[in-house]
């Protein structure tokens, strides 16, 4: 990949990768340093990535990245406090509800739906960027919207 293909793909995809990081940690200032992180990694092995494959590489190497951070933050204790809910008396929007909801599901099944139906990836990229196979990728996706719709459903009673 040439220096101009590298600063392509960060004009490209920078948004998306924090978006996706964000959504995975809930943190912003932890989804701009892994957003860093992937495209040092990323300029540091330039020439052996394939500008067609970058989009890819960089998913992939944020979800390792997101799964390496999340490790260390349950290691350390903080990952709780992190995602604690921030509740007011006004009545919760849909993002919020989708936001808690997204939260309480397994990394796995989160990760697979934020790139399914947050970034547009298809069965066989979200497999090749986590390591499953396509047959895990449906079924985690699967699990995970179940989920999800349970969940909202529970909150219309509620609500």
């Amino acid at each position: 990949m040439t220096t101009k293909e590298y600063n392509l793909a960060i004009d490209e995809y920078a948004d998306n990768l924090f978006r996706f990081a964000r959504k995975q940690l809930g943190n912003e200032m932890s989804a701009r340093d892994i957003v860093q992180e992937v495209f040092t990694k990323v300029w540091i092995r330039k020439d052996e990535v394939n500008y067609e494959k970058v989009k890819s590489y960089l998913f992939t190497t944020a979800y390792h990245a997101i799964v390496d951070w999340v490790k260390k933050e349950k290691r350390s204790g903080e990952m709780d406090q992190a995602n604690e809910p921030v509740t007011d008396s006004s009545q919760p929007d849909l993002q919020e509800i989708l936001h808690n909801a997204l939260s309480r599901l397994p990394e796995i099944q989160k990760t697979v739906v934020l790139l399914r139906d947050y970034e547009g990836y298809n069965y066989s990229e979200i497999a090749e960027i986590t390591g499953l196979n396509e047959s895990q990728v449906k079924v985690y996706i699967f699990r995970a919207r179940k989920t999800l719709q349970n969940y909202v459903k529970r909150l219309d009673l509620v609500i």
